[in-house]
């Protein structure tokens, strides 16, 4: 089975004009995003709330339906949605039960979100490691080497967004499991492109946002908790009237956390881009992340193959098992390297020492392509 390419190639406005090649950075919209969001404000704009509000929880049900089914989650109930991912990772750091002499492992040059949460617990004395990067990412020998008897997480990005190196989940998800160490992931860079599964890889908790491989608008997400851990958690550092099994009960002001992942909720809800995910993983799913794994690889091997004949050094090693959705050729100036490519019709974003090329399953062959000769032409005149 392959993918109808010029029918999914409609349903995204900007391919009339750009080769857009930056899914790492915030995907543009698709019709179907478009509409689910339009719908949404044509009806409350002339319903009460209270009218809309029906067909809302049940719009919300069947996303955390399809968000367990993305994952492999156990049961819809261990979603909870988030604004972003960082919510959903600092929610796990403030709600693990770490002591003081605690420490955390995180990978050197992963995104900020997933390493400063960690750095925050410094108040309760718990100490962040930070584990070197090995040709781009992670090394799980490496990685071994630095836990000892104190360590209690490894959090993780499931892909390096500034070197395209995709971590080896499995590995570092059965060696928490071993050992008793909790396992945080980010996967904002992976989702949406390749599979993952929570169950087969042990992982406790997983945050993501919605506007990268997602395809959806920015401003949404959701955390995954694996439900046998949430009653080991430590209540969060905020909740709400959402948060509590009487929620609805005003003036009960009985704070009991529900044994699910609502328990993390606070309140009123972000309608509008919760939908618009809706509508994004709906599509997706659609099409079959089987499908846009084996499409993105195609359009990645490409792509490096052709980057490599043409001299270009890579930020990370490129051996499949090791390959995401990201490819960064180093240059210099990437900045201004990148906004030829811009000005030339191609989407790319600096990231570092080089640009990042990042297609999804819309893009063609031909698109990527086009960057190796953008790159002679912006980099050697």
């Amino acid at each position: 089975m392959t993918i109808d390419l010029a029918a999914y190639r409609a349903e995204f406005p900007i391919t009339e004009r750009y080769a857009f090649l930056s899914h790492a950075a915030v995907s543009p919209l698709s019709r179907r995003v478009q509409a689910a969001v339009q719908t949404y404000l044509d009806h409350a704009a002339r319903e009460p709330f209270l009218a809309v509000f029906p067909h809302v929880l049940a719009q919300f049900a069947e996303l955390k339906q399809r968000l367990a089914r993305l994952i492999n989650a156990a049961s819809p109930d261990e979603i909870v949605f988030m604004p972003n991912t960082a919510a959903g990772i600092n929610t796990a750091a403030v709600s693990l039960p770490l002591r003081p002499g605690d420490n955390v492992l995180v990978l050197d040059g992963d995104y900020p979100a997933n390493i400063y949460p960690w750095q925050q617990l410094a108040y309760r004395g718990v100490l962040v490691k930070v584990v070197p990067q090995h040709k781009g990412g992670l090394d799980l020998d490496v990685l071994v080497r630095r836990i000892d008897h104190r360590t209690r997480v490894i959090a993780l990005s499931s892909a390096m967004f500034a070197t395209g190196f995709r971590n080896d989940l499995a590995a570092v998800g059965q060696l928490c499991h071993e050992r008793g160490i909790y396992f945080v992931v980010d996967a904002i860079q992976t989702l949406g492109a390749f599979p993952l599964d929570v169950q087969a890889w042990h992982i406790d908790m997983l945050a993501c946002g919605s506007q990268k491989w997602l395809l959806s608008t920015p401003g949404s997400g959701f955390l995954y908790v694996r439900r046998d851990l949430i009653r080991d958690l430590v209540p969060g550092a905020y909740v709400g009237a959402a948060s509590s099994v009487s929620g609805q009960n005003y003036l009960d002001y009985n704070l009991t956390l529900p044994e699910t992942a609502e328990r993390f909720t606070l309140g009123t809800p972000n309608v509008a881009n919760n939908l618009a995910l809706l509508a994004a993983v709906k599509m997706l799913q659609e099409v079959g992340i089987e499908q846009i794994e084996r499409q993105i690889n195609t359009l990645v091997a490409a792509l490096i193959d052709d980057l490599r004949e043409r001299g270009y050094q890579l930020a990370a090693d490129t051996a499949p098992e090791h390959r995401s959705g990201i490819v960064v050729a180093l240059v210099d100036n990437p900045n201004a390297v990148a906004h030829r490519l811009n000005e030339a019709g191609i989407v790319v974003t600096p990231r570092g020492a080089g640009v990042r090329i990042a297609p999804h399953f819309y893009n063609t062959l031909d698109e990527v392509l086009r960057v190796g000769e953008a790159l002679d032409a912006a980099t050697r005149p």
